[in-house]
């Protein structure tokens, strides 16, 4: 696909989210909210789910945790305009509360779809949610801001924003992580070339799924994404 034939399956697929009915949660939004960011955007950004200056405004992270991410990107010299900004979950879980495995299974389809068309270079996860899709089981308080590199992405899990408003102490650790962020990132290219070695970039190696994780070319215009992903 062209990036002309991208964005439009990209905007077609956003206003597809607007309109979701698939689980509770649209009986209870304002609105929901797809992500924002250029089809060609080399980083993703991956949270948990709207909030509520998000559900008000239809886009992700415009509230204090917003603010904070907008921060944390200038820290390393990119704007938001730069990356791709999502949630595991298009629509405010009620309260706050955090996103149902249901809601979540209802949603994948979407993120799928996303990464297939988007194709990032890196995913940042934000907060525990997001990353258990590539890390399962894992501890974010123990492997935030390390490299894991699943085919040919880097996946860095880092604290979620919010959390770091709510806990002051982790916000230092988050800022850090952000700072590796670009030596980390050209290691993991390093490794992709076959330069370094991941124990000498530092780097996990995860093992993908013997089934795909993306959808096929096909499926970005309906099939089997429209119901399920895989992996």
């Amino acid at each position: 696909m062209t990036p002309e034939e991208r964005a439009a399956a990209l905007q077609a697929l956003e206003a597809e989210v607007r309109n979701c009915t698939r689980c509770r949660l649209c009986e209870t939004r304002t609105h929901a909210v797809p992500g924002e960011g250029p089809v060609t955007a080399t980083i993703m950004f991956i949270g948990e789910g709207p909030g509520f200056n998000e559900d008000r405004q239809g886009r992700p992270f415009v509230g204090a945790a917003g603010r904070l991410l907008t921060e944390l990107l200038m820290r390393i010299g990119l704007l938001r305009e730069d990356v791709y900004i999502t949630n595991v979950v298009k629509c405010r879980p009620p309260n706050n509360r955090d996103p149902q495995p249901d809601e979540i299974r209802a949603c994948k389809p979407y993120l799928v779809r996303q990464l297939r068309l988007i194709d990032p270079e890196v995913i940042i996860t934000l907060g525990r949610f997001a990353m258990e899709r590539w890390i399962p089981n894992a501890r974010i308080t123990k492997v935030h801001g390390q490299g894991f590199l699943y085919g040919h992405r880097l996946i860095v899990p880092m604290f979620h924003p919010a959390a770091a408003l709510h806990k002051p102490h982790w916000r230092p650790q988050l800022e850090e992580d952000f700072d590796r962020l670009p030596a980390l990132i050209d290691r993991a290219r390093l490794v992709r070339s076959g330069q370094m070695s991941a124990t000498e970039a530092g780097i996990t190696l995860l093992k993908p799924p013997s089934t795909p994780e993306e959808p096929t070319q096909l499926d970005l215009f309906g099939g089997s994404s429209s119901s399920g992903g895989n992996g």
